[in-house]
């Protein structure tokens, strides 16, 4: 059961989503940030030369962080996933690039969110239900 302290805790979440370069870097990686191939997206998430790649990193690691929260206890689970679902849709636009990298390095994509996803029914639903909109052809 969530109480008034997971309540402003989820609030302090928004809060830092609304931050100017959060919501920049949130802006890029959502809606301007599609991949066509490997290269691509190696271009933005390998190189710390480009400023993408800082949004790159703020990004997911906010999220992976948010996560955190729920899988700990910190954050009642299931008022975080009604409140937060933005991770959910990272991890199905951008996974499907990082299963080959999972394979060599031994190092998971979005290991938090992926465990969030198994670990709570509700969560496999939305991640399930986002999938499906990033499927073939959906130019992700």
């Amino acid at each position: 059961m969530a109480t008034a302290t997971d309540a402003e805790l989820v609030m302090k979440l928004y809060d830092l989503r609304r931050e100017p370069v959060m919501r920049e870097a949130r802006k890029f990686i959502l809606f301007q940030f599609k991949p066509q191939n490997h290269d691509e997206l190696y271009a933005v998430t390998r190189n710390q030369a480009v400023p993408e790649n800082a949004y790159w990193r703020q990004v997911i690691s906010y999220w992976e962080m948010a996560a955190t929260l729920a899988l700990r206890g910190a954050v009642d689970p299931e008022l975080f996933l009604d409140w937060n679902g933005e991770g959910l849709v990272l991890y199905a636009k951008y996974h499907h690039w990082h299963a080959e990298s999972e394979k060599q390095s031994g190092q998971p994509f979005m290991r938090n969110t992926a465990a969030l996803i198994e670990r709570f029914p509700e969560a496999k639903a939305r991640y399930e239900g986002i999938l499906s909109r990033f499927g073939p052809g959906s130019g992700r």
